[in-house]
């Protein structure tokens, strides 16, 4: 007779062995690399609203929503915007991380965080992108990411 620590053993070392029915969360919970889906519960123009009004409450300078459906399989949306200061950028960070986590979406990812200069929010659906004014200057996110930006369409036309 095989003992249960054996079976464990058995188990680990071949997990077809085992005979199992999970349920989505347990599945989630079997494979934790696996990417939850934070957008499940909100439509990517409804985030997207959500999140420039949580901006704009805010004092977010220059607000600009840029939309990516054909232009990436990325995000539905990018939203760019400005701080005064560090101080501000950070602030304006935290209070929508807490929107976004009252909205249900609290596995939004933050990078930038303690610098201040250049905070990205990835919600999914929407990306989000605060800047200090000198360092949004300095990358031109809505120049990159523009469909009629002006060194596009000299390209396209062969001057």
């Amino acid at each position: 007779m095989i003992s249960t620590r054996s079976r464990a053993i058995s188990e680990l070392r071949d997990p077809s062995r085992r005979e199992l029915t999970l349920t989505d969360d347990a599945a989630h919970l079997a494979h934790p690399a696996a990417p939850l889906d934070v957008t499940q519960a909100i439509a990517p123009d409804d985030l997207a609203a959500l999140i420039e009004s949580r901006l704009d409450d805010d004092k977010a300078q220059e607000i600009v929503r840029i939309d990516l459906r054909d232009k990436s399989s990325v995000a539905d949306h990018m939203i760019v915007a400005s701080g005064r200061s560090h101080r501000h950028v950070g602030a304006m960070a935290d209070h929508l991380l807490r929107a976004l986590k009252d909205a249900g979406l609290g596995k939004a990812r933050v990078e930038g965080l303690p610098h201040c200069d250049w905070v990205l929010i990835d919600a999914g659906d929407v990306i989000v992108h605060l800047f200090r004014p000198e360092v949004r200057a300095f990358y031109n996110l809505e120049k990159i990411w523009a469909v009629d930006a002006p060194h596009r369409t000299h390209v396209a036309a062969g001057i």
